[in-house]
């Protein structure tokens, strides 16, 4: 039996694990998912030497601290620097990916308009790095908001009717409004939303977020991150297979 996991810290909640556990029964695949838990990224060096693994996720708030543990990295992780999916070479060696951008890309076609030309980041942690890598790769410009701006972000206070209005996609990328903490939510100034706005929240538990009730009622297509989750644990999948 193959053994396959998660690398995370407070991970009971998570969406690998049910995922794959599933796939696996209903393939008829001799493996296991397991959750690694870890109150440290230093405690990663255990998990390697303690078991035998195929192949590991990796999420909050680890994809950017695993990487210096790695060997190397492929091409879009290296320009990501951030990783949420190894490999386990034959050779030993241990090969970062980033397979949440093509999650997301891939998931967000089928919703984009002409209009959705200018996109808000909100939040500036290792899962928008993915986000931008492939906003940029569908040609969609694109800003960070964040509570603590670097230079060319925005911060939320200064967000305004025009730039609101003039940035129709825009995805949550932090972990405000996730299950238990259901009434959270970032805040913009959702008196600015419309119609004409895309609304992508990359959380998927509850499967409709603050976030989104709070657009929608302004008439903005809303969608979560479960497509995207699904996607982008395929792609984990043939990476390690591969």
């Amino acid at each position: 039996m193959r053994t396959f996991g998660l690398l995370g810290k407070n991970i009971d909640y998570s969406f690998s694990r049910n995922y794959f556990s599933d796939k696996f029964s209903n393939e008829n695949i001799d493996a296991e998912y397991r959750n690694f838990d870890l109150s440290s990224i230093e405690k990663f060096t255990d998990v390697i030497k303690d078991n035998i693994i195929s192949g590991l996720n990796v999420t909050i708030p680890y994809k950017e601290a695993i990487i210096p543990y790695l060997d190397h990295l492929d091409s879009n992780a290296e320009k990501i620097k951030a990783v949420n999916t190894i490999k386990f070479e034959k050779d030993g060696s241990l090969c970062g990916y980033n397979t949440d951008y093509w999650g997301f890309l891939e998931s967000l076609k089928p919703h984009l308009e002409p209009h959705h030309s200018k996109a808000l980041i909100l939040g500036t942690g290792g899962a928008s790095k993915g986000i931008a890598y492939a906003l940029s790769l569908l040609e969609i410009d694109f800003k960070f908001v964040s509570r603590n701006p670097e230079e060319d972000q925005f911060s939320y206070h200064e967000l305004d009717s025009k730039i609101i209005g003039s940035h129709s996609l825009i995805i949550n990328c932090t972990p405000l409004g996730t299950y238990p903490d259901i009434e959270s939510s970032p805040e913009i100034p959702f008196e600015f939303i419309s119609e004409k706005h895309l609304i992508y929240d990359l959380i998927y538990n509850p499967s409709e977020t603050k976030f989104m009730q709070l657009a929608a009622e302004k008439g903005a297509k809303t969608t979560n991150g479960l497509e995207m989750l699904k996607l982008q644990a395929e792609k984990a999948w043939s990476i390690w297979n591969s």
